[in-house]
């Protein structure tokens, strides 16, 4: 179990001692805006946050990061990794993580002489994230797993510094994570993927949203209190809106509603 905050925090800050220079990869998700939060105030002007944009990349994500780093006086500089130029990629295999992170990695090293950090915690250390073994070959450290520190004690540490936003920012992996194991990843589709997720939230405001690609369709996963009070006639207008938005995105695939199931993505070691 974590321990208060503010412990977490002096953890954290010991973790990055060592660390000048750096580079943080930031991704717009809490995780890692929180550590470069940290690593700011840790090591000043010996640490630069990259932000790597692609159509996996949520453009809210993106002006999430931007408007941070305009407040808080960050060193920011965004990149394009590459990885939509790499066919071992764009074919969506099962270790598509480690490709994406590779083609990162690689990218954000030939920035100049800095340790590379990520934002994984404790917690993710216990699921199948191929992208580990490319931050492993990359020499990149894990502040946050130095520390011991889990997404809980990332939150409680945000909520501790006044980033409320932060704290409450649901957890959403890349955009590429929605589509099934061995379908191509294509901008097109990702672009639908985001159009749906932001047009759902702005009609349901619901906990969570994931537009999943199957081969068999599109499934709408909402949380479990969203789905509940959603009724025929609803799903029936939300369905043609979607279809709409597909057939706009190249995309002509029935749409279907279901309970969210954490960890229903479709990276799996054995799959």
């Amino acid at each position: 179990m974590n321990a208060d905050p503010v412990t977490l925090l002096e953890r954290l800050h010991a973790a990055l001692a060592d660390c000048a220079p750096a580079t943080v990869a930031v991704s717009g998700g809490v995780d890692s805006m929180k550590l470069a939060h940290v690593a700011h105030a840790a090591l000043g002007d010996a640490v630069r946050m990259f932000h790597p944009v692609s159509p996996a990349v949520p453009a809210s994500a993106t002006a999430r990061v931007r408007r941070h780093a305009t407040a808080h006086g960050w060193q920011l500089e965004v990149v394009t990794a590459g990885e939509f130029d790499d066919p071992d990629y764009r074919a969506n295999p099962v270790d598509r993580c480690f490709h994406c992170k590779r083609n990162l990695y690689t990218t954000l090293a030939t920035a100049g002489d800095a340790q590379l950090l990520a934002g994984t915690n404790t917690d993710d250390l216990g699921d199948y994230r191929p992208g580990l073994a490319a931050a492993a070959a990359a020499g990149v450290r894990h502040p946050y797993v130095e520390a011991g520190i889990d997404k809980n004690g990332v939150r409680a540490i945000a909520r501790l510094q006044g980033l409320a936003d932060l704290a409450e920012l649901p957890a959403s992996p890349c955009l590429s994570s929605r589509v099934e194991t061995g379908i191509a990843i294509e901008p097109a589709t990702l672009g639908f993927v985001d159009a749906a997720e932001t047009l759902l939230r702005e009609r349901l405001a619901p906990l969570t949203v994931r537009c999943r690609i199957r081969r068999a369709g599109i499934v709408i996963e909402l949380d479990a209190r969203t789905h509940a009070r959603l009724d025929d006639v609803g799903r029936e207008r939300l369905c043609a809106l979607l279809a709409n938005l597909a057939k706009a995105h190249g995309l002509d695939r029935p749409i279907d509603f279901a309970p969210y199931v954490m960890g229903s993505a479709f990276l799996r070691e054995h799959a």
